[in-house]
Protein backbone atom coordinates (compact mmCIF):
# COMPACT_ATOMS: atom_id res chain seq x y z
CA UNK A 1 0.00 0.00 0.00
CA UNK A 2 1.66 3.09 -1.50
CA UNK A 3 1.90 6.42 0.94
CA UNK A 4 -0.65 8.05 -0.87
CA UNK A 5 -3.36 5.51 -0.16
CA UNK A 6 -2.31 5.45 3.31
CA UNK A 7 -3.06 9.28 3.47
CA UNK A 8 -6.09 8.94 2.24
CA UNK A 9 -7.79 6.30 4.06
CA UNK A 10 -6.94 7.92 7.23
CA UNK A 11 -8.72 11.56 5.67
CA UNK A 12 -11.16 8.86 5.36
CA UNK A 13 -11.66 7.31 8.51
CA UNK A 14 -10.67 10.87 10.20
CA UNK A 15 -13.89 11.95 8.24
CA UNK A 16 -16.47 9.10 9.07
CA UNK A 17 -15.41 10.07 12.72
CA UNK A 18 -16.60 13.40 12.87
CA UNK A 19 -19.30 12.68 10.88
CA UNK A 20 -20.45 9.73 13.12
CA UNK A 21 -19.44 10.90 16.53
CA UNK A 22 -22.72 13.83 16.72
CA UNK A 23 -24.88 10.54 15.97
CA UNK A 24 -22.86 8.70 19.13
CA UNK A 25 -23.72 11.40 21.42
CA UNK A 26 -27.19 11.97 20.66
CA UNK A 27 -27.95 8.36 20.89
CA UNK A 28 -26.26 8.09 24.14
CA UNK A 29 -27.69 11.11 25.50
CA UNK A 30 -31.01 9.45 24.83
CA UNK A 31 -30.16 6.47 27.25
CA UNK A 32 -28.28 8.27 29.92
CA UNK A 33 -30.02 9.16 32.92
CA UNK A 34 -31.32 12.81 33.78
CA UNK A 35 -28.10 13.15 36.32
CA UNK A 36 -25.68 12.34 33.59
CA UNK A 37 -26.41 14.81 31.00
CA UNK A 38 -26.69 17.76 33.72
CA UNK A 39 -23.53 16.82 35.41
CA UNK A 40 -20.46 19.22 34.65
CA UNK A 41 -18.22 15.68 34.50
CA UNK A 42 -19.06 14.94 30.64
CA UNK A 43 -18.38 11.23 29.44
CA UNK A 44 -18.45 9.47 26.14
CA UNK A 45 -20.07 6.68 27.89
CA UNK A 46 -22.80 5.44 30.35
CA UNK A 47 -22.77 2.79 33.02
CA UNK A 48 -26.08 3.45 33.65
CA UNK A 49 -28.43 3.42 30.97
CA UNK A 50 -32.58 3.84 30.82
CA UNK A 51 -35.09 4.23 28.68
CA UNK A 52 -36.58 7.01 30.77
CA UNK A 53 -36.50 9.53 28.21
CA UNK A 54 -37.93 7.33 25.28
CA UNK A 55 -40.73 6.78 27.76
CA UNK A 56 -41.19 10.07 28.13
CA UNK A 57 -41.53 10.85 24.37
CA UNK A 58 -43.36 7.74 23.56
CA UNK A 59 -45.79 8.88 26.04
CA UNK A 60 -46.00 12.42 25.16
CA UNK A 61 -49.40 13.37 24.17
CA UNK A 62 -50.10 13.02 20.29
CA UNK A 63 -46.60 11.48 19.34
CA UNK A 64 -47.84 9.01 17.43
CA UNK A 65 -49.96 11.53 15.53
CA UNK A 66 -47.19 13.74 14.73
CA UNK A 67 -45.66 10.71 13.48
CA UNK A 68 -47.48 10.06 11.17
CA UNK A 69 -48.24 13.70 9.70
CA UNK A 70 -44.68 13.49 9.12
CA UNK A 71 -44.53 10.59 7.20
CA UNK A 72 -47.01 11.27 5.07
CA UNK A 73 -45.97 14.36 4.12
CA UNK A 74 -42.58 12.83 3.52
CA UNK A 75 -44.08 9.41 1.37
CA UNK A 76 -46.23 11.61 -0.32
CA UNK A 77 -43.58 14.64 -1.44
CA UNK A 78 -41.53 11.41 -2.78
CA UNK A 79 -44.12 10.11 -5.12
CA UNK A 80 -45.25 12.81 -6.35
CA UNK A 81 -41.96 14.46 -7.08
CA UNK A 82 -40.54 11.31 -8.19
CA UNK A 83 -43.57 10.89 -10.93
CA UNK A 84 -43.55 14.25 -11.97
CA UNK A 85 -39.78 14.66 -11.94
CA UNK A 86 -39.54 11.46 -14.46
CA UNK A 87 -42.07 12.94 -16.81
CA UNK A 88 -40.54 16.67 -17.03
CA UNK A 89 -36.95 14.95 -17.25
CA UNK A 90 -38.31 12.97 -20.28
CA UNK A 91 -40.02 16.00 -21.69
CA UNK A 92 -36.78 18.69 -21.31
CA UNK A 93 -34.58 15.39 -23.02
CA UNK A 94 -36.58 14.32 -25.48
CA UNK A 95 -38.87 16.34 -27.10
CA UNK A 96 -37.45 19.85 -28.69
CA UNK A 97 -39.77 22.70 -27.68
CA UNK A 98 -39.38 26.65 -27.42
CA UNK A 99 -37.77 28.00 -24.31
CA UNK A 100 -36.40 24.43 -23.28
CA UNK A 101 -32.92 25.90 -22.51
CA UNK A 102 -34.73 28.73 -20.44
CA UNK A 103 -36.58 26.49 -18.46
CA UNK A 104 -33.65 24.32 -17.25
CA UNK A 105 -31.45 27.39 -16.70
CA UNK A 106 -34.74 28.19 -14.29
CA UNK A 107 -33.86 24.80 -12.45
CA UNK A 108 -30.76 25.97 -11.90
CA UNK A 109 -31.71 29.49 -10.41
CA UNK A 110 -34.48 27.90 -8.21
CA UNK A 111 -32.06 25.98 -6.31
CA UNK A 112 -29.72 28.67 -5.44
CA UNK A 113 -32.49 30.97 -3.72
CA UNK A 114 -32.52 30.60 0.21
CA UNK A 115 -35.26 28.91 1.62
CA UNK A 116 -35.12 31.53 4.36
CA UNK A 117 -35.62 34.44 1.75
CA UNK A 118 -38.87 32.59 0.20
CA UNK A 119 -40.93 31.82 4.02
CA UNK A 120 -42.27 35.24 4.23
CA UNK A 121 -43.62 35.13 0.29
CA UNK A 122 -44.84 31.60 0.66
CA UNK A 123 -46.60 32.35 3.54
CA UNK A 124 -48.72 35.08 1.97
CA UNK A 125 -48.95 32.71 -1.08
CA UNK A 126 -50.11 29.76 0.87
CA UNK A 127 -52.70 31.86 2.43
CA UNK A 128 -54.21 33.12 -0.26
CA UNK A 129 -54.30 29.60 -1.86
CA UNK A 130 -55.96 28.24 0.87
CA UNK A 131 -58.64 31.02 0.34
CA UNK A 132 -59.52 29.65 -2.71
CA UNK A 133 -58.17 25.12 -2.41
CA UNK A 134 -58.75 24.66 1.56
CA UNK A 135 -57.10 21.56 1.28
CA UNK A 136 -53.68 23.79 0.66
CA UNK A 137 -54.10 26.52 2.66
CA UNK A 138 -52.62 27.61 6.48
CA UNK A 139 -52.52 24.77 9.09
CA UNK A 140 -53.29 21.84 6.52
CA UNK A 141 -50.62 19.36 5.35
CA UNK A 142 -51.67 19.78 2.28
CA UNK A 143 -49.72 23.29 2.67
CA UNK A 144 -46.83 21.44 3.74
CA UNK A 145 -46.53 18.95 0.49
CA UNK A 146 -47.08 21.11 -2.04
CA UNK A 147 -43.92 23.66 -0.83
CA UNK A 148 -42.01 20.51 -0.48
CA UNK A 149 -42.85 19.77 -3.67
CA UNK A 150 -42.15 22.68 -5.20
CA UNK A 151 -38.56 23.26 -3.69
CA UNK A 152 -38.01 19.05 -4.73
CA UNK A 153 -38.71 19.59 -8.10
CA UNK A 154 -36.32 21.60 -9.72
CA UNK A 155 -32.84 19.41 -8.42
CA UNK A 156 -34.73 16.15 -8.92
CA UNK A 157 -35.82 17.27 -12.52
CA UNK A 158 -32.55 18.51 -13.26
CA UNK A 159 -30.95 15.27 -11.55
CA UNK A 160 -33.12 12.84 -13.63
CA UNK A 161 -32.63 14.55 -16.55
CA UNK A 162 -29.11 13.32 -16.96
CA UNK A 163 -30.38 9.73 -16.16
CA UNK A 164 -32.76 10.04 -19.09
CA UNK A 165 -30.11 11.37 -21.57
CA UNK A 166 -28.01 8.13 -20.30
CA UNK A 167 -30.57 6.08 -21.99
CA UNK A 168 -29.74 5.12 -25.72
CA UNK A 169 -32.43 6.44 -28.07
CA UNK A 170 -32.04 3.14 -29.77
CA UNK A 171 -33.91 1.43 -27.61
CA UNK A 172 -37.33 3.76 -27.82
CA UNK A 173 -36.56 3.63 -31.29
CA UNK A 174 -36.44 -0.45 -31.62
CA UNK A 175 -40.04 -1.09 -29.24
CA UNK A 176 -41.60 1.66 -31.65
CA UNK A 177 -40.61 -0.25 -34.47
CA UNK A 178 -42.12 -3.49 -32.74
CA UNK A 179 -45.18 -1.45 -32.23
CA UNK A 180 -45.07 0.00 -28.65
CA UNK A 181 -46.81 2.69 -27.94
CA UNK A 182 -45.59 6.09 -26.17
CA UNK A 183 -47.02 4.95 -22.51
CA UNK A 184 -45.74 1.34 -22.97
CA UNK A 185 -41.91 3.35 -23.60
CA UNK A 186 -42.21 5.27 -21.30
CA UNK A 187 -43.35 2.78 -17.88
CA UNK A 188 -41.86 -0.25 -19.41
CA UNK A 189 -38.90 0.73 -20.83
CA UNK A 190 -37.30 3.82 -19.66
CA UNK A 191 -38.83 3.94 -16.40
CA UNK A 192 -36.87 0.89 -15.37
CA UNK A 193 -33.79 2.08 -16.64
CA UNK A 194 -33.90 5.22 -14.93
CA UNK A 195 -35.10 3.90 -11.43
CA UNK A 196 -31.53 4.69 -9.69
CA UNK A 197 -31.90 8.29 -10.38
CA UNK A 198 -35.07 8.35 -9.03
CA UNK A 199 -34.63 6.60 -5.89
CA UNK A 200 -31.36 8.90 -5.60
CA UNK A 201 -33.47 11.82 -6.15
CA UNK A 202 -36.27 10.70 -3.91
CA UNK A 203 -33.61 10.30 -0.96
CA UNK A 204 -32.99 13.72 -0.39
CA UNK A 205 -37.02 14.69 -0.92
CA UNK A 206 -37.83 12.60 2.19
CA UNK A 207 -35.31 13.83 3.82
CA UNK A 208 -35.74 17.33 3.37
CA UNK A 209 -39.81 16.82 4.09
CA UNK A 210 -39.17 14.60 7.01
CA UNK A 211 -36.42 16.97 8.91
CA UNK A 212 -38.45 20.40 8.12
CA UNK A 213 -38.80 22.62 10.87
CA UNK A 214 -38.97 25.91 9.03
CA UNK A 215 -42.10 25.47 7.18
CA UNK A 216 -43.97 23.57 9.37
CA UNK A 217 -43.46 25.82 12.30
CA UNK A 218 -44.74 28.84 9.65
CA UNK A 219 -47.82 27.10 8.25
CA UNK A 220 -48.74 24.68 11.09
CA UNK A 221 -50.08 27.95 13.27
CA UNK A 222 -52.99 26.85 15.12
CA UNK A 223 -54.05 23.45 13.78
CA UNK A 224 -52.07 21.17 16.61
CA UNK A 225 -53.17 17.92 15.07
CA UNK A 226 -51.61 19.05 11.96
CA UNK A 227 -47.86 19.83 13.52
CA UNK A 228 -45.05 17.42 12.49
CA UNK A 229 -42.23 15.67 14.69
CA UNK A 230 -39.55 18.63 14.03
CA UNK A 231 -42.19 21.31 15.25
CA UNK A 232 -43.67 18.91 17.78
CA UNK A 233 -40.13 18.92 19.27
CA UNK A 234 -40.69 22.51 20.76
CA UNK A 235 -42.03 20.83 23.76
CA UNK A 236 -39.00 19.41 25.48
CA UNK A 237 -37.60 23.06 25.32
CA UNK A 238 -38.88 25.21 28.40
CA UNK A 239 -37.49 28.53 29.46
CA UNK A 240 -36.17 27.41 32.67
CA UNK A 241 -34.39 23.72 31.67
CA UNK A 242 -34.81 22.04 28.36
CA UNK A 243 -35.37 18.28 28.72
CA UNK A 244 -31.79 17.30 26.78
CA UNK A 245 -33.22 13.77 27.55
CA UNK A 246 -36.28 14.10 25.48
CA UNK A 247 -34.74 15.93 22.68
CA UNK A 248 -32.61 13.45 22.09
CA UNK A 249 -34.71 10.73 22.48
CA UNK A 250 -37.07 12.38 20.04
CA UNK A 251 -34.19 12.89 17.91
CA UNK A 252 -32.77 9.60 17.61
CA UNK A 253 -36.49 8.08 17.28
CA UNK A 254 -36.93 10.54 14.57
CA UNK A 255 -33.65 8.83 12.77
CA UNK A 256 -34.90 5.31 12.44
CA UNK A 257 -37.75 5.79 9.48
CA UNK A 258 -34.73 7.87 7.67
CA UNK A 259 -32.32 4.97 8.14
CA UNK A 260 -34.95 2.36 7.12
CA UNK A 261 -35.93 4.26 4.03
CA UNK A 262 -32.37 4.57 2.84
CA UNK A 263 -31.85 0.82 3.53
CA UNK A 264 -35.16 0.13 1.70
CA UNK A 265 -33.79 1.92 -1.39
CA UNK A 266 -29.82 1.57 -1.13
CA UNK A 267 -29.50 -1.58 -3.77
CA UNK A 268 -30.91 1.14 -6.56
CA UNK A 269 -28.79 3.90 -5.13
CA UNK A 270 -25.53 1.99 -6.42
CA UNK A 271 -27.18 0.17 -9.58
CA UNK A 272 -26.04 1.43 -12.79
CA UNK A 273 -27.62 1.60 -16.40
CA UNK A 274 -24.65 -1.22 -17.56
CA UNK A 275 -26.22 -3.92 -20.02
CA UNK A 276 -29.30 -2.16 -20.92
CA UNK A 277 -28.36 -2.70 -24.83
CA UNK A 278 -26.69 -5.42 -25.59
CA UNK A 279 -25.44 -5.67 -29.29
Amino acid sequence: MNRSRVVASTIAVVAALVTLFPIYWMVLSAFKPPGEIQSLEVRPWTLHPTLESFRRVLGGEDFGRYFLNSLGVALTVVVLSAVVAFLAAVAVTRFHFRFRTTVLIMFLIAQMVPVEALTIPLFFLVRDIGAVVPGVGLNTLGSLIMVHLAFSLPFAIWMMRGFVAAVPEALEEAATIDGASRAVILWRILFPLVAPGLVATSVFSFIAAWNDFIFARTFIISAKDNQTLPAALLVFFKPDENDWGGIMAASTLMTIPVLIFFVAVQRRLVAGLGGAVKD
